[in-house]
């Protein structure tokens, strides 16, 4: 797997710049930022990003409903998606796996490895 395009969502604009700054520290990524689950559908249609990361605790559409709606788009299955969140009990990320997210960065992360963390999930170098 090859990642060139990370479409980040979350609605806190804070963290949309902590961890895009931790994002792009790889030359090689790009990343489209998206405020809220609607916004990330239209933005998955249009950039055709390679990974998601999700927060799951947003206002209007959640993360898990964002998710669902990503997985009925045609390309949707295909592309890795990962939550975000600070709600990290066993029960809860065990719940996140079963929906098909390819793993879970709790929050708050640390921008400095975040994309090491990332590359542990999907599992690449």
């Amino acid at each position: 797997m090859k990642i060139q395009k990370i479409l980040l969502v979350d609605d806190d604009r804070n963290i949309q710049l902590i961890a895009q700054m931790g994002l792009e520290v790889r030359p090689d990524w790009s990343v489209v930022v998206a405020s809220s689950g609607p916004e990330a559908l239209e933005k998955f249609d249009s950039e055709k990003p390679d990974l998601i990361l999700l927060d799951m605790m947003m206002p209007g559409m959640d993360g898990k409903t964002t998710f669902s709606k990503l997985r009925e788009r045609s390309n949707g299955s295909f592309v890795p998606v990962i939550f975000m969140t600070a709600k990290v009990q066993n029960d809860e990320l065990q719940s996140y796996r079963e929906l098909g997210a390819a793993g879970v960065i709790s929050k708050p992360f640390d921008p400095m490895t975040l994309s090491e963390e990332i590359c542990a999930i999907v599992g690449i170098e």
